[in-house]
């Protein structure tokens, strides 16, 4: 099953940094990276608002634990945001190139 996960972070090249090495590793098929976007979110008990960049990444939802603990040991947030959201419906076209492009199992 195909999966999009989304990540922000207050610099574009941290996000370059974290796809590029996600790619490397086979963990996703490719990513996405747009902004700046304004974000406007609850941190240590006030609202705070912040210019960040979103990044939107594809793959299989049985790398997504692995996905996960890549960017949290590469993000500088104390918490960064990492959802991920399943695709109900993916071309078949391009859910073979998935499948292609990144890793059969995390441990691969």
């Amino acid at each position: 099953m195909t999966i999009q996960i989304t990540t922000t972070a207050d610099k574009k090249q941290v996000l370059e940094e974290i796809a590029k090495k996600l790619l490397e590793e086979r963990l996703i098929g490719c990513a996405q990276i747009i902004g700046p976007v304004k974000s406007i979110y609850w941190w240590e008990g006030k609202i705070v608002e912040e210019e960040e960049f979103l990044c939107f990444m594809k793959t299989k939802a049985e790398l997504f634990d692995a996905v996960k603990d890549m960017i949290k040991d590469l993000h500088p947030y104390e918490v960064p945001e990492i959802i991920g959201i399943k695709a109900e419906m993916v071309s078949r076209d391009y859910e073979l190139w998935l499948e292609n492009e990144t890793k059969n199992k995390p441990n691969d």
